[in-house]
């Protein structure tokens, strides 16, 4: 085999993934730089990537003044709940589709998948309507149910997938050696599926944990996620730049974490519970 030049390597291959992530992550890199900038230096005509005199200013009004940690605290309530309940649905649900043959089983599916071609605006009247008559408004049950019809119906679809391209042969080897169909489920298959679970809780996690347009209609005060504290910030004739990014670098920090966290469950999930061929 031929070798290649290396300024073939730089300008075919290296320089353009340099690009690529450099555009992928200036923003949040522009971001943090913005939230360790004092006030008097967001504003300053010359400019400066990085301030000249970094900060935590804006990240100590956040929890001194604007009682940023309640926030926080609501957002992970009603993200790690929703994730809970839509596993605890999606799971079963999708393994059912994937295993068993019934009447209805392919529309039923093609619908999970056409109900996302809507906008989710079109449910918040009912959904309102619903929610003030049971009497569960400004609650987080209110967002977690809410969260629960758009994200557990495209869940079943995609965890359903993935346990198609799990061999029934794993099945059959379990209800042969004694298991259940309910034990062979969660003693052989949802160890193999480990990888597909945690990538539809992390979907439901993080589409709950940044949804804004359910939590600005269907809570006011008694529960304010990070969006709408951060829509707060932004007032008719200024804008708190240096706590609205602190807030946005604050808020994206918990899902970086999270995929640091599983990404050894994510390897792990892959050849757990296989069997030999």
């Amino acid at each position: 085999m031929a070798k290649r030049h290396p300024v073939s390597d730089i300008f075919g291959t290296y320089l353009p993934i340099l690009v690529i992530v450099l555009f992928a992550i200036g923003p949040y890199i522009w971001t943090f730089a913005s939230s360790i900038t004092p006030e008097a230096e967001l504003y300053r005509p010359d400019f400066r990537f990085f301030p000249e005199h970094p900060t935590s200013e804006n990240y100590l009004r956040l929890f001194t003044k604007l009682n940023f940690t309640r926030n926080i605290f609501d957002s992970l309530i009603v993200a790690l709940f929703t994730a809970l309940l839509g596993l605890a649905i999606t799971v079963p649900a999708s393994y059912s589709f994937s295993r068993f043959k019934f009447k209805g089983r392919n529309p039923m599916l093609m619908q999970f998948l056409v109900i996302n071609m809507f906008p989710i605006m079109l449910l918040i009247v009912p959904l309102f309507v619903m929610m003030k008559q049971i009497g569960i408004m400004d609650k987080h049950i209110a967002l977690i149910a809410a969260y629960s019809t758009f994200t557990i119906p495209f869940s079943t679809w995609m965890l359903t997938s993935f346990f198609n391209a799990i061999p029934l042969d794993l099945d059959k080897a379990a209800l042969i050696d004694g298991c259940s169909r309910i034990q062979a489920m969660y003693r052989v298959i949802l160890p193999v599926a480990m990888p597909g679970i945690m990538s539809t809780g992390i979907y439901i996690f993080i589409t709950a944990w940044n949804e804004y347009l359910y939590a600005a209609i269907l809570t006011s005060s008694n529960v304010r996620t990070i969006p709408i504290a951060l829509q707060n910030m932004i007032g008719e004739f200024s804008i708190e730049w240096g706590l609205l990014t602190a807030g946005g670098v604050l808020s994206a920090l918990p899902v970086i974490i999270l995929f640091f966290f599983i990404q050894k469950q994510l390897i792990t999930g892959m050849t757990a519970g296989a069997v030999k061929g």
